[in-house]
């Protein structure tokens, strides 16, 4: 896969550059509803195979993607947690 490919692929899902892998699957669900052909009468066949092969795309660059569990890390991802170490050590 290319950065370009990866890009693309968020474009198709109109996906910002951070997601969650929940945020992804809904917006996969959301899509495939919309361009369904079994759903919507004259649909464009072609919009729902590109929705599934960006998912794939997305998908398999997060299977792939190392996370990490350190602490600064952590902080960045929970905010309020962050807040909490800082001001509840205060108090």
């Amino acid at each position: 896969m290319t950065y370009a490919e990866l890009r693309k692929a968020l474009r198709i899902m109109g996906l910002r550059e951070r997601c969650t892998i929940k945020e992804l699957k809904a917006r996969h669900r959301e899509l495939v509803k919309r361009h369904h052909p079994d759903k919507v009468a004259g649909c464009n066949q072609e919009a729902i195979r590109d929705v599934n092969a960006a998912y794939r795309v997305l998908l398999d660059y997060v299977s792939e993607y190392r996370f990490s569990f350190a602490e600064e890390e952590f902080y960045e991802q929970n905010p309020d947690e962050l807040l909490r170490r800082q001001f509840m050590d205060d108090m």
